[in-house]
């Protein structure tokens, strides 16, 4: 399956960026997990891709998390079907949801300050706290 990965209309990671490899999958199957090798395992060299920008590799290597290798490749392991094609299948998908996610710009966090209100409220609530408080002490006097 050595086609390109469509993330967007205008973002197309080509299929030389691309590479798979299948192997045993481990988990419960009887003899056929011993015969096929139904488990993959697709890599994109996410560190040298000319299809993305520097910043939405960035926001990638750090959302792919422990699927990132220190080498910048994006290693997607799928193992939850009997069958290879579908694995594969599911991987790209995979891979592709999160090169969508990493395109997604964070938004900006604008500082804001409480308002006078949203003070006083506060002190009042604070005030009848210890209020409630002192008024469980003994008086020793």
């Amino acid at each position: 399956m050595a086609e390109s990965l469509e993330i967007t209309t205008r973002i197309i990671i080509p299929a030389s960026e691309l590479s798979w490899s299948a192997v045993r999958a481990s988990g419960p199957g009887g003899q056929n997990v011993n015969k096929v090798a139904s488990k993959v395992e697709l890599r994109f060299d996410a560190a040298h891709s000319l299809a993305l920008s520097e910043e939405t590799r960035a926001r990638l290597m750090q959302l792919a998390g422990s699927r990132a290798t220190l080498d910048g490749v994006i290693v997607m392991v799928v193992q939850d079907t009997r069958d290879q094609r579908r694995n594969l299948e599911l991987a790209r998908e995979r891979l592709a949801a999160l090169i969508r996610q990493a395109l997604i710009r964070p938004k900006r966090r604008r500082p804001t300050k409480p308002s006078r209100a949203a003070k006083a409220r506060r002190l009042d609530a604070k005030k009848r706290q210890s209020d409630k408080k002192r008024g469980r002490q003994a008086n020793f006097d």
